[in-house]
């Protein structure tokens, strides 16, 4: 398989510098793995995700989802001539994770010159899907 990536993600620029300060910061999410096709990170399920049942809030994981898929589709296309918005995510909740962390994985389901549409797959500690979530990123010139 060829890979997706115009320039491949680097991990540690992402979480050591492009990430510092957001709100990927603040909910503790980290990448961990770049394949040809996919990103992959966590966040943690504790205090700074929770809803007030002690279960991570169904928007924590629309951050986790989002950012993924935005991260992914920026290093898709040429920065130097394009950029990649958010128009539109959708979530459905499927296992309440109430501790340890949850694992996102974007793979692109569509990748145009003028959109691209992300499946992002939210796993619990023992790999039981939690949430899957669609995102689709506007590309517009720059």
């Amino acid at each position: 398989m060829a890979s997706i990536w115009h320039h491949r993600p680097n991990i540690d620029v992402i979480n050591n510098s492009i990430n510092q300060g957001t709100i990927c910061e603040q909910l503790g999410i980290v990448i961990t793995e770049v394949g040809d096709d996919f990103i992959k990170g966590t966040m943690p399920a504790d205090a700074r995700t929770f809803q007030p049942f002690g279960v991570v809030h169904g928007g924590a994981n629309v951050v986790l989802a989002e950012s993924l898929g935005s991260i992914a589709g920026a290093h898709v296309i040429d920065l130097s001539s394009a950029k990649a918005l958010g128009q539109e995510v959708s979530a459905t909740h499927l296992r309440p994770v109430s501790s340890g962390l949850v694992t996102g994985t974007a793979k692109p389901i569509h990748l145009g010159r003028r959109s691209q549409v992300w499946e992002i797959r939210l796993e619990d500690d023992q790999g039981k899907l939690s949430c899957i979530s669609k995102l689709t990123l506007a590309i517009l010139p720059i």
